[in-house]
């Protein structure tokens, strides 16, 4: 055999072959598994390993002699050249993915029958990276397209479609690095993306994708912009941001790392700049009110009420005292959950930003201050606020009044204390807050108990004590005040009814929940629809007939260096011309944040392409809301804040008609790489048990090889040595780990419906979950089992007989029974979203089955049909073959009868003279006689019974049968 001059075709889920290493067969060629070195692998090896694949192949390199590959080829000729497959999905799944896309399959019409139910099922918008799938991203692809399927076959009308949050920062960045446009990226990667979907057989109707960065999209995002910039929910704020003065250019906060750029390790500063806000604090009240409504885990609503963080409390004002400790006109206004505690209060802290800060600081300080300033303009707000970092401050140099105690307290200012929060300043009360005691103990500030627990115990010493309890050190005749021996309760209502008597406080209900950000200094992203007048500067939005107003074609994508945005290099775009009154204006160069596209697409996909208006209101009412909402627990806060939003506007100005837009939202749990095995070593190279490792303080570590490891108990060793305990440990998957599984190559080798299947049966689909390549062959030879029932064994050439094995005989009661157990467990387990149980039911199926003579066709036909959710690829095959012209998609799902449903026998405990000796079978309504007979028949229980006097006979029911047997009449030592 030549085989240089074999010509070699890519496989469809591969890249083109251009490595010199390959794999030929004597009828196709196919790629080489990414994890195996072809040059290093004997054809002995890949005959056992890759018995999966159709054909037996070998690997050949270029660098190998002719003498090699004669050795090579000698080999092959003692070797069968087919190999039998477990069930021919090669040729199955392309086929039937050919079918779908061909005829439309999942195409949901624009004119529904509405008398019919609806389901709406929908996956999180996903980003279309570079990297395109690893194995984690199908997990709730496939939950969704087995949710999907499953209520096509009950007569719902199921909409699932399938689009693209595809402006995002790494297609920009990969703009400034090479040049390529952002668009071009993006779409390369959405075809990437798409093909791998499709190639995994998701029911998608992609005649409704969609992909933000179009303009006939974001023509709509731009009109809702305008419908908040009407209605006061935009405006224009200066914000801190964060500016790197090296690269010239504002970066996001994932950018920026321990204060300074990840691109370049520059130094980062926090610079106010002129952002667009969005006034989602207008809606925090509704926001959080109409969670309890919600069908959402506990956890995430837990999250979001947390992120929204309503307090209730009170404002109350403090003076600022001159350098002679007289009152002055300027104050400090604080707010506090607990104004119990204000006689406690024995300092304020201020942000570094706060506004009245240079007004306050007295010269002695100011220069201290300043430096401050300037350290904490580095660090982001959650560097800012982390509980566990050490607590840093400077003194002002000023003071201010306590106005209950009316003692003078010290004016700090600190960076655990944010501008953007509250008034920006608090009181402090080391007694009874854990940051103000440890800050307070490290600055020597005083510490004053006001409050001692209600049940009288102890506080241990030197701690805070937090909760509420007795109030205590708490009165001042000359203000008027004492709340001494009050519970925390009354206490903060009088204090609150005291400040606003007397004028220096009120009654507050604050949130956590700060104005959306809504402009990013970036070319990749939707432009904001208004025009800045230049005699006066006044902000006007753009016509809504002009929407949608597009992206500038520009070549340099580069930050300006000025900190204004990239668009301002679009000179000729910038300029325009008010068309109400005629004057020169420019654009806004900021562009929308890529929260904005994915805030409103579920609306999208009602009308995907009506260009008239966002949706229309008959179909937005029959599909709303999202039934089910499928998307990884990172986006339970903002993503899903933002989103509920905009829907709460949009219902507001009649456009949709519910308050909320997704009705369910599951998460689904990670997929973490395959467990890594590691060994530690001490500095001289020698192998040391994980468990002593930390006693030697620093110690070398290696990365161990599967095979070079044995589980011992509880724990991994190494195989050659048991005494040497390993870390044995699983982290997500990333290409910087080198962890990340392809879903690509498990298709090749697999096929899709192995990969779902195996997605599903890893464990709860809540849950994380460690994948395991060597796992997925379980699943895959339940699926040979299944196919080889149905249609028989291959021939010995590898081929399988067109057809089935189905008989038309009718089904037995036993066969009736295992099938409606069946159906009525993966009907219960679909539906509760436990597909792992689901599954388990359908291998304790097919186990049964293969302990019949025949597999009548109504048993059969409904078990593919169970099937078909989950692996549809096999089952539309095998629906074809049971003589079924149409596709299964739209079949009726199989209903339980519960005829078949109810245990026909019963286990009976058999007793001999009152001691249980075992028990039997029995059907239920057993007679007393047939018990007798059948315990008799029993081998275990018949040497007690057989041939021996029976004095009497006690039976309950299903429940019992007691024998007597007559002692005087048995020979001693009969009954053992």
């Amino acid at each position: 055999m030549n085989l240089t001059h074999t010509k070699l075709q890519p496989f469809p889920h591969s890249p083109p072959l251009t490595h010199p290493t390959f794999l030929f067969s004597s009828r196709s060629l196919l790629p080489f598994p990414r994890n195996l070195k072809p040059a290093h692998v004997s054809p002995s090896f890949l005959y056992k390993k890759h018995t999966l694949l159709r054909y037996g192949c070998f690997g050949v390199s270029r660098s190998r002699t002719r003498s090699s590959i004669s050795e090579v080829e000698e080999e092959q000729k003692q070797k069968p050249v087919l190999v039998k497959r477990a069930y021919p999905f090669d040729e199955i799944e392309p086929q039937w993915q050919r079918y779908w896309e061909q005829n439309r399959t999942f195409r949901t019409p624009n004119d529904v029958d509405t008398s019919k139910p609806k389901f709406y099922v929908l996956d999180m918008f996903p980003y279309p990276s570079g990297a395109g799938l690893h194995v984690g991203h199908p997990l709730g692809y496939t939950a969704t397209d087995i949710l999907a399927r499953f209520k096509r076959m009950q007569g719902y009308n199921v909409l699932h479609p399938m689009g693209w949050d595809a402006f995002g920062l790494p297609a920009e960045q990969y703009a400034i690095e090479t040049g390529t446009h952002p668009k071009l990226t993006t779409l390369r990667n959405i075809n990437r993306f798409r093909s791998q979907l499709k190639s995994l057989g998701f029911s998608y109707d992609w005649d409704r994708e969609i992909s933000t960065i179009e303009p006939e999209y974001y023509k709509w995002t731009q009109w809702i912009f305008l419908q908040l910039l009407k209605r006061g929910l935009a405006y224009q704020a200066e914000v801190p941001v964060n500016w790197c003065p090296a690269l010239g250019t504002v970066l996001a906060n994932e950018e920026v790392v321990d204060g300074v750029s990840e691109r370049g390790g520059h130094p980062v500063i926090r610079k106010p700049m002129r952002q667009w806000m969005l006034k989602i604090t207008a809606y925090a009240d509704r926001l959080l009110e109409d969670l309890d409504e919600l069908d959402w885990p506990e956890s995430i609503k837990e999250m979001q009420r947390n992120w929204i963080g309503r307090s209730e409390g009170a404002e109350v004002e403090f003076c600022v005292l001159d350098s002679d400790g007289m009152e002055t006109d300027m104050k400090i206004t604080v707010y506090t959950t607990r104004p119990d505690t204000i006689f406690g209060a024995t300092y304020l802290v201020v942000a570094p930003e706060y506004t009245l800060l240079s007004s306050i600081v007295s010269t002695e300080q100011r220069e201290s201050v300043e430096g401050y300033q300037d350290i904490a303009s580095r660090k982001s707000d959650l560097e800012r606020t982390e509980l566990q970092k050490e607590k840093t401050g400077v003194f002002s140099g000023c003071y201010a009044k306590n106005p209950t105690s009316g003692e003078p307290i010290p004016i700090w200012v600190a960076d655990y204390v944010l501008g953007s929060y509250g008034t920006g300043a608090i009181m402090a009360v080391p007694a009874h807050d854990a940051r103000d005691h440890e800050f307070a103990s490290k600055f020597n500030i005083p510490i004053k108990w006001v409050v001692t627990p209600n049940n009288g115990s102890c506080v241990e010493s030197g701690k805070p004590y937090s909760g509420e309890g007795i109030i205590v050190n708490s009165s001042n005749l000359k203000v008027g005040l004492d709340i001494n021996g009050l519970s925390s309760k009354e206490a903060a209502y009088r204090v609150i009814e005291w400040a606003e008597k007397v004028g220096k406080g009120k009654k507050k209900v604050n949130y956590k929940l700060r104005d959306w950000l809504f402009a990013r200094q970036r070319y990749w992203g939707e432009p904001i629809p208004v025009i800045f007048l230049e005699d006066s500067g006044e902000s006007l939005p753009v016509l809504e007939s002009e929407l949608p107003l597009t992206l500038p074609e520009l070549d340099d994508f580069t930050p300006s260096g000025t900190g204004e945005p990239p668009l301002s290099k679009a000179v000729s775009w910038i300029k325009t011309i008010d068309p109400s009154s005629g004057k020169p204006a420019t654009r806004e160069t900021n562009t929308m944040p890529q929260w904005a596209g994915s805030c409103w697409y579920y609306l999208r996909f009602m009308d995907p392409k009506n260009s008239n208006e966002l949706v229309d209101k008959e179909k937005e009412k029959y599909w709303s809301p999202v039934d089910v909402y499928v998307g990884g627990a990172e986006h339970a806060v903002l993503h899903l804040l933002y989103s509920r939003f905009w829907h709460k506007v949009l219902y507001d100005i009649g456009v949709v008609s519910t308050k909320e837009p997704f009705k369910c939202v599951i998460n689904q749990g990670i997929i973490l790489g395959e467990v890594q095995y590691t060994a530690c070593k001490d500095t001289d190279g020698n192998y040391i048990s994980a468990d002593s490792a930390d006693d030697l303080g620093e110690y070398l570590q290696e990365i161990i090889p599967e095979e070079r490891v044995v589980k011992s108990g509880e724990f991994f060793v190494l195989k050659d040595n048991p005494n040497i305990r390993l870390i044995a440990r699983a982290h997500k998957m990333s290409k910087s780990r080198g962890n990340v599984v392809n879903p690509d190559d498990v298709v090749s080798e697999y096929g899709a419906d192995s990969l779902r299947l195996y997605e599903m049966f890893m464990g709860p689909f809540r849950d994380s979950k460690t994948w395991n390549t060597s796992g997925i062959e379980g699943v895959h030879r339940f699926l040979g089992r299944t196919w080889r029932l149905i249609v028989g064994s291959p021939s010995h050439h590898g081929a399988f007989r067109d057809g089935t094995l189905v008989t038309d005989e009718e089904p037995t009661t036993e066969q009736l029974r295992a099938l409606h157990k069946c159906i009525a467990k993966v009907t219960e387990e679909i539906e509760g979203t436990r597909f792992n149980t689901g599954i388990s039911a359908m291998m304790e199926f097919i186990n049964a089955a293969y302990k019949w003579d025949k597999q009548p066709k109504a048993i059969i036909e409904a078990f593919v049909l169970l099937l078909s959710p989950y692996a549809p690829h096999m089952a539309e095959e095998l629906w074809s073959r049971l003589g079924h012209p149409d596709s299964i998609a739209y079949e009726a799902f199989p209903k339980a009868d519960p005829a078949y449903l109810k245990e026909s026998t019963a286990v009976l405990p058999v007793q001999i003279n009152g001691k249980t000796r075992g028990t039997i079978q029995v059907e239920k309504g057993c007679s007393e006689e047939d018990a007798f007979t059948l315990a008799s028949q029993d081998e275990k229980l018949s040497k007690y019974l057989n041939g021996k006097p029976i004095k009497k006979r006690i039976f309950v029911p299903g429940k019992i049968l007691n024998v007597i047997l007559d002692r005087q009449n048995v020979k001693a030592g009969s009954i053992q």
